[in-house]
């Protein structure tokens, strides 16, 4: 029998005060993500949201979830965690966004080392963020201390997004034709895929650090690579509404090689010119620096493209120039052609 006081939950490294002060100071930011349908406040056991009633005739729900990946190794060695969370929204709304679906809410998950409240508020300001450029409500989530799971200074961050759109405006790759043409849509850079690559050149191999001032960047690297994944919401819904989108392709991990054919149907192929749009430096750096073959940098990273958008060869003028006006760059990358459920790069990669 051990004498003297009792362990508390505290003493094995769970601060519950600590945990009720980050709730504290994350309220206002979530609250300022609540939409029309979003039920209650924070604090529940649940979070509630209820469809408006009348609003739709065959509503489908669409659910999508994703997390950072090793993009937070570059967090924590910055000690800067306020844009973390647009990029935990960002890969999920993206995601459900491809299926024609307009987010309405989303939930975050954050395990931590330490309990650090002003860090916790950082992090889910982030998300806050992210949540208001989709247009979504944060509306739930979790934030969990894990002493000896992960080291103090360490965390982990996910996402879940749930959307809805209409059966017969679910973009399911049955619209997709011959002829149809390929918009591309700029990247903000890395987003969050591929970092375990890029972290491996840049850092380990070439010795980089991330306040290293970069001239082809314009900018330390370590702010490249923090830059947050670009949500395409609010630019490419409207076009969806209005029947204009034929099919999308959300790339991330797999690149260029392996996204856009989870939308393709049996018979047809995406062929793209890679020669079309600018590839932003920060992607050249890398594969100069690691040596690593042009074929294998389009199947990892997303080469300066964060969306693929198909349309018809009539739409395609209207499409970019309603895009642009809504602030996305935008660039004519290729075409649907008959085929096998592929990629064709032209010229072929290496």
């Amino acid at each position: 029998m051990v004498a003297g006081k009792g362990l508390t939950y505290a003493a094995a490294g769970v601060d519950i005060a600590a945990g009720n002060r980050a709730v504290e100071l994350m309220r206002e930011h979530v609250r300022c993500t609540f939409r029309p349908g979003v039920l209650g406040d924070m604090g529940g056991f649940g979070g509630l949201f209820a469809l408006e009633p009348g609003r739709y005739r065959q509503p489908v729900l669409v659910a999508g979830t994703d997390g950072v990946g090793t993009k937070l190794k570059i967090a924590f060695l910055m000690d800067r965690h306020d844009t973390v969370g647009i990029d935990a929204v960002a890969m999920c709304v993206n995601d459900i966004l491809v299926q024609g679906a307009e987010p309405l809410f989303f939930l975050d998950y954050l395990a931590v080392g330490k309990m650090v409240p002003e860090k916790v508020a950082q992090i889910v300001a982030g998300v806050a963020a992210g949540c208001r450029q989709a247009g979504c409500a944060l509306i739930g989530g979790e934030t969990a201390e894990m002493p000896g799971f992960y080291p103090e200074d360490e965390y982990d961050l996910a996402g879940f997004a749930v959307g809805i759109v209409e059966r017969e405006e679910l973009l399911d790759g049955s619209r997709l034709r011959p002829g149809q043409v390929v918009l591309g849509l700029a990247s903000s850079g890395l987003h969050s895929n591929g970092f375990s690559l890029a972290r491996r050149v840049l850092l380990a191999d070439a010795g980089y650090t991330l306040d290293w001032q970069v001239p082809e960047l314009g900018r330390p690297l370590g702010e490249e690579l923090l830059e947050p994944t670009r949500i395409y919401v609010g630019s490419l819904l409207p076009l969806i509404k209005e029947g204009l989108i034929q099919g999308l392709a959300h790339i991330t991990g797999g690149g260029l090689v392996e996204n856009p054919p989870r939308i393709l149907p049996e018979g047809l192929n995406m062929r793209l010119d890679w020669r079309s749009w600018p590839v932003p430096p920060v992607f050249r750096l890398i594969q100069e620096n690691g040596r690593v073959p042009e074929a294998e940098m389009y199947r990892t990273f997303n080469m300066g493209l964060g969306m693929l958008a198909v349309v018809e060869a009539g739409d395609a003028d209207r499409v970019k120039g309603s895009l642009e006006a809504a602030g996305e760059k935008v660039f004519v990358v290729g075409e649907i052609i008959p085929g096998r459920g592929e990629v064709e790069f032209v010229p072929e990669l290496k």
